[in-house]
């Protein structure tokens, strides 16, 4: 389904594939979110970041790095991901659905460093989150674990300090056909066009910004 006026489909594919695996991506998603927190009135690198998963189904394609994800009953890859607090990916991470979030905090914590160069000291979670080892895990890189938690007495659906964020970026994500579910046989390819969804998002926005300002 490739449109007409693009060269043939195994072509885009491998140069597609040059890109991601040299970073292209990643390092564009990185400069624009540096760019929009400027034009927000921040500084470009963020001292707070929120964590959090999502599951992605899987397809016959990506089965082979599927796992089952009991709590949500699905079949998938788990997407890791940390962003800044205007909801701009800073790292990612993809494993089989069934990995938890609370052990992947020690490698998030510690890419998250390395793209901000150490400048992030809190990180929200939610109570997916909580126990020693993750705690510890994110003071070994310098970040504190701050878990967001649910009022006792909860009615219906409510917004969480901070943790609303992350859904917001999720959100995003699901409007791209090619993310909605996991049709990659590669974890790393998934991983990058995640990269490429934000930087998508991230430069229209900041076209629309500039206008605006002008």
């Amino acid at each position: 389904m490739m449109p007409n006026d693009l060269p043939p489909g195994h072509t885009v594919y491998q140069q597609s594939q040059r890109w991601l695996k040299a970073g292209v991506f990643e390092t564009m998603a990185h400069d624009l979110r540096a760019l929009m927190r400027l034009a927000e009135g921040r500084k470009a690198e963020p001292t707070a970041v929120i964590f959090d998963s999502r599951t992605l189904q899987s397809s016959p394609e990506s089965g082979e790095h599927a796992g089952y994800d009991g709590a949500k009953r699905r079949k998938g890859s788990k997407t890791h991901m940390a962003v800044d607090t205007l909801g701009h990916l800073l790292t990612l991470l993809v494993t089989p659905a069934d990995e938890q979030g609370r052990a992947q905090v020690g490698q998030l914590a510690q890419t998250v460093q390395e793209a901000t160069g150490e400048t992030v000291e809190v990180a929200f979670v939610d109570q997916g989150y909580t126990g020693q080892e993750a705690a510890y895990a994110a003071e070994e890189q310098g970040i504190r674990l701050e878990v967001v938690k649910l009022p006792e007495a909860k009615k219906g659906f409510m917004l969480l300090p901070r943790r609303w964020v992350v859904e917001r970026s999720f959100g995003w994500m699901a409007r791209f056909r090619r993310l909605a579910r996991d049709y990659e046989r590669l974890p790393d390819t998934l991983k990058g066009l995640q990269f490429l969804a934000f930087a998508i998002l991230m430069a229209h926005r900041f076209v629309q910004c500039m206008a605006f300002c002008l």
